[in-house]
C-alpha cells in the first residue's frame, strides 16, 4: 500500500510531570498500578495540504485521592498530504491511525524517559495501543 503522506516534523509541544511533595511521591509509587493511559489525537489543517496533529498522552488516576501525580505530553507531527488523497476518510485515516503507528514508538519512549527522569523508574506502558483496531471500531 502506498504512504500517501510524509511527516514533515515532529516535536514535542507539552510535557508535564507534577507531584506535590514526598509523601504524594511514596504514596503514587506505591498505587501507580491504578494509573491509566488515555489517548486523545486532534489535528488542525494548514495550508499547502499540511497537517499539524496533535497526540496527547494522559496518565493518571481516575479514583478520588488527595495524593496524585499528573502526567501528560502533547506531541505535534506536521504532515503533507500526497496529491493523491481524496476526501476525509482518507484523511481521517492518516491522522487517526496511519501517523499514529508510525510515531508512537517515539512517543512512548519520550514519555516513558520523562517518568523514568521523574523518579518512577519501574513503570512502563505495558498495554500497547491499537491505533487499527481503535479506527475500525469508530468508523466501521
Amino acid at each position: 500500500m502506498e504512504k500517501k503522506y510524509e511527516i514533515i516534523l515532529e516535536f514535542v509541544k507539552d510535557m508535564s510531570s507534577e507531584t506535590k511533595n514526598a509523601e504524594t511521591y511514596i504514596f503514587v509509587k506505591d498505587n501507580i498500578k491504578n494509573y491509566n493511559l488515555t489517548i486523545d489525537i486532534n489535528s488542525l489543517a494548514l495550508k499547502n495540504k499540511l497537517i499539524e496533529i496533535s497526540t496527547k498522552l494522559i496518565f493518571e488516576d481516575k479514583n478520588e485521592n488527595e495524593k496524585k501525580s499528573y502526567f501528560n505530553i502533547t506531541y505535534a507531527t506536521v504532515v503533507k498530504l500526497n496529491d493523491n488523497v481524496n476526501g476525509k476518510k482518507d484523511i481521517e485515516r492518516i491522522v487517526l491511525c496511519d501517523v499514529q503507528n508510525e510515531i508512537y514508538p517515539r512517543l512512548e519512549k519520550t514519555f516513558c524517559n520523562m517518568l523514568h527522569d521523574s523518579g518512577y523508574k519501574g513503570i512502563n506502558i505495558e498495554n500497547k495501543i491499537d491505533f487499527e483496531k481503535l479506527y475500525k471500531e469508530k468508523y466501521n
